[in-house]
């Protein structure tokens, strides 16, 4: 009978069956997710390892269920069998993974296992050169007549005294930082998979343990930037108005500078919650105690950039500049709610809904696109909030306006069906797209690094006002009234009609300090020279007749000195008169002798030009870092002029309000504080 059924295997040293060395892979066995366990109570860590997951993968066979239904006869004697052979010294080296699989605890390997140790004594002599010795400690303790204990997996990983396990708590925070991710995310099942994977036994603290990480990282970030801003000679004050979610609005106060080295900076000071009626006398006292906190003096700030519709800034003697994002989206916003052009853009809106909307549509448009090798051109659907979006619309539907009246000319015309757009829209919408992507180069303008300043603000309003005032009269009647109201938006609200307004902006100073644009030609030969006369009469009255002394504020009035008594007059004077280079005050000479340089190419960098040109013309240097530190918009450029929503908006309006605050506030300010460590550890 025994032949008849075939050759028995042979058995191994210890009574159970050996497999041939083919079906004793050493290969690890892939993972799949696990089901996640309860969370623990806020004060318990959370403990998080592989082994509970692992034996979780491996299902009991159908054998060993029966066995632990029935726990009698052979299937009882057989589970004796195994808990006797775990008293082996091989298990000093291998945790059990359910019935079928162990795992290596020196390498973490899986094998398969059939109640034979024998892949599992070759492997530890062949990978780790192991002979059945067991691990030292526990060589002692069999020696006295104790029966060793396998040590817990758990025991084995970091803790949070040692430093690999203060490591791994630092990361987990840089992660939430960097990520703005809230403090909750140590409890959501994938991180604890993942980290439970690379670090088995390691215990996460409860997230107030964070909590209190958190504010200390954030007391120490905050104390260094209040030591970095006493060495800004001057601040500009952004303001950021968002929404998290209804009900929940908050204003981001930021401050732009341009420290010691000509680099530009921008820090985040404080996130606030704020109520939609707020007055803007109470906004202004808000602002003033932001400063306060950071050891600024209100008379540092030169100007607020503000996103929204009232800047409270002059009830401080603050001056005022909306931010050129925001200006722009209303002036092209005015332009598009002319009659033609809403009914133009609603029907092109209508195509692009039913054909997101229409699958049988859309199927067919797909392989028209692809007969015409454009199947990478999709549909884009327009957000109302940015205009960038809707010049991305019009322009898809300008290039697969054929496949689109080709479709819908074979599809029946049901109650969904487009009304589709009539000839003279179509050309509306390609006139439109001529105006926009004008308006597009002068946001991507402004959206260089070395555009960012207020200074290229006043020429590239200038110019696109002039550009699409050309495009507008080769255009129809629809998109010359969208341009007219275009125009008329930025002129309103830049002030380029109101003489006053023009020459106090912050903006047009700027312009001037900057050694591209100086020459000020948006501005009439008249309104040029008064602002060349009022310049003067600024460094006279900021600057006096001598540099400031040191230990002062830069920007202080009254820095002059008072002269003792009038020099005696020469005799050269008195034969020749008084020399009129003489009587010319130092920093209207250094005026002057700027006016007569050469104009810088507009791809320079005005920042690099007066770190180079500083003690040439040290008074007119100290205000050009004054005035060049004005951003022209109060966020980031790339994040003012995107399309669309960016990661941060969504991710930060996710975070709790408790602390908000404090992650955004290291987020932002990262980069900023480790540059400035790095000036520490290096001064050149």
């Amino acid at each position: 009978m025994a032949e008849a059924s075939g050759r028995r295997r042979p058995k191994a040293e210890d009574g159970a069956e050996a497999r041939p060395k083919e079906e004793a892979a050493d290969e690890p066995l892939p993972l799949a997710p696990q089901p996640y366990p309860q969370s623990a109570p806020e004060d318990t860590p959370l403990t998080f390892g592989t082994f509970g997951a692992a034996a979780a993968l491996c299902p009991a066979s159908s054998s060993s269920r029966r066995r632990r239904e029935k726990g009698a006869g052979p299937e009882g004697a057989g589970g004796a069998l195994g808990a006797d052979r775990r008293k082996s010294k091989v298990w000093h080296y291998y945790t059990k993974l359910g019935d079928a699989f162990v795992e290596c605890t020196v390498c973490k390997k899986q094998l398969s296992f059939h109640n034979s140790t024998t892949t599992m004594r070759e492997h530890l002599a062949r990978k780790h050169s192991i002979r059945d010795a067991p691990p030292k400690d526990e060589r002692g303790a069999e020696h006295k007549g104790h029966e060793a204990k396998r040590p817990r997996p758990a025991e084995s990983g970091p803790r949070h005294g040692d430093a690999r396990g203060e490591a791994i708590l630092e990361l987990v925070l840089e992660m939430i930082v960097r990520d703005l991710q809230p403090l909750s995310v140590v409890r959501d099942k994938g991180f604890g998979l993942l980290l439970g994977y690379l670090e088995p036994g390691f215990a996460l603290p409860a997230p107030a343990r964070l909590a209190g990480m958190l504010r200390h990282r954030y007391g120490a970030a905050r104390r260094q930037l209040e030591r970095y801003l006493q060495t800004a000679p001057g601040l500009v004050l952004c303001l950021e108005p968002w929404a998290a979610r209804p009900g929940h609005r908050y204003l981001g106060v930021s401050a732009s500078f341009i420290d010691a080295e000509w680099r530009r900076a921008r820090c985040l000071l404080d996130t606030r919650q704020t109520c939609q009626d707020e007055a803007e006398g109470d906004l202004g006292e808000q602002l003033r105690a932001v400063l306060a906190e950071f050891g600024v003096c209100s008379q540092a700030v030169l100007c607020v950039v503000h996103g929204g519709e009232q800047p409270a800034a002059a009830a401080h003697g603050w001056a005022g500049l909306g931010c050129a994002a925001r200006v722009l989206q209303r002036c092209v916003e005015a332009g598009l709610e002319v009659q033609p052009v809403r009914e133009a853009l609603s029907g092109a809106r209508g195509i692009v809904r039913y054909f997101q909307q229409d699958a049988k549509a859309g199927g067919c448009l797909s392989g028209k696109l692809e007969a015409l090798n454009k199947s990478q051109c999709k549909l884009v659907l327009d957000a109302g909030s940015c205009w960038g979006s809707t010049m991305e619309m019009c322009e898809r539907l300008l290039e697969l306006r054929w496949a689109l009246m080709a479709v819908l000319e074979e599809q029946p015309r049901g109650a969904a069906a487009p009304p589709g757009l009539a000839d003279h829209q179509w050309k509306l919408l390609q006139e439109l797209v001529a105006v926009l992507r004008t308006l597009g180069i002068a946001a991507a303008f402004l959206r260089e690094e070395h555009n960012a300043s207020a200074s290229a603000l006043m020429p590239c309003v200038h110019g696109v006002a002039a550009a699409i005032g050309q495009q507008a009269e080769a255009a129809g009647a629809a998109v010359g009234a969208a341009v007219g109201r275009i125009r008329a938006e930025l002129r309103r609200r830049w002030g380029l009609e109101d003489k006053e307004k023009l020459l106090e902006s912050p903006a047009v100073i700027a312009s001037f300090l900057d050694p591209r644009f100086k020459e000020l030609r948006f501005l009439s030969p008249a309104l040029r020279s008064e602002l060349h006369g009022r310049l003067k009469a600024l460094l006279s009255q900021t600057f006096g007749h001598c540099p400031p002394s040191p230990g002062t504020h830069p920007w202080a009035p009254g820095l002059g000195s008072k002269t003792e008594g009038a020099p005696s007059p020469s005799a050269y004077d008195i034969l020749l008169g008084k020399d009129p280079t003489e009587s010319t005050p130092e920093i209207h000479r250094q005026l002057e002798n700027y006016l007569v340089e050469p104009l810088c190419k507009r791809s320079a960098d005005p920042l690099l030009w007066w770190r180079s040109n500083e003690r040439r013309f040290p008074a007119l240097a100290r205000l050009s870092r004054r005035y060049l530190a004005v951003p022209a918009t109060a966020v980031p450029p790339h994040q003012a002029f995107a399309t669309g929503d960016c990661a941060l908006q969504h991710r930060r309006a996710a975070l709790p309000h408790e602390e908000l605050h404090q992650i955004l506030f290291l987020h932002h300010n990262l980069e900023l504080l480790e540059a400035g460590r790095s000036a520490q550890r290096d001064p050149r």
